[in-house]
């Protein structure tokens, strides 16, 4: 039977080390601006956890911000402890990834391809033959 606790967990860490990147004044990091927490992956004992860091500036900016982030690993475990209750906070380790600049990257290229005019579109579909039947309901 698959436990849900590591993926509870994973979510629970994501939010707090969002949340807690505004508090912290190491300068690599930034007050979190433009930094993303993109996604946390907990070992299934609970004992580690992977914390995947995104830049919209740029994969070295998130680069410097896993520095920062390792340098408040111990700051964070702490509050991760002490947030969700736990005896061992899982270890930190802090992976720099480059999803936010890739879609930002992909975002633009598909604003370029839409045309000006087709900025509002509306959620119906057009009928192609243009005459719509209603169904006969006779009881």
């Amino acid at each position: 039977m698959a436990s849900y606790k590591s993926g509870r967990m994973s979510e629970d860490i994501r939010r707090i080390i969002s949340a807690k990147m505004r508090e912290l004044k190491d300068p690599r990091i930034g007050g979190g601006e433009m930094l993303t927490v993109v996604r946390c992956e907990v070992a299934s004992d609970g004992s580690f956890c992977k914390v995947y860091i995104s830049s919209l500036e740029g994969f070295d900016k998130a680069k410097q911000a896993v520095k920062g982030f390792e340098s408040a690993s111990g700051y964070l475990k702490r509050e991760i402890s002490n947030v969700l209750g736990l005896r061992k906070a899982p270890d930190l380790k802090f992976v720099a990834d480059d999803s936010a600049e890739y879609s930002a990257r992909i975002f633009a290229k598909l604003k370029k391809i839409v045309p000006a005019d087709a900025e509002e579109v509306s959620g119906e579909p057009e009928d192609p033959a243009g005459d719509e039947e209603e169904p006969d309901n006779e009881d």
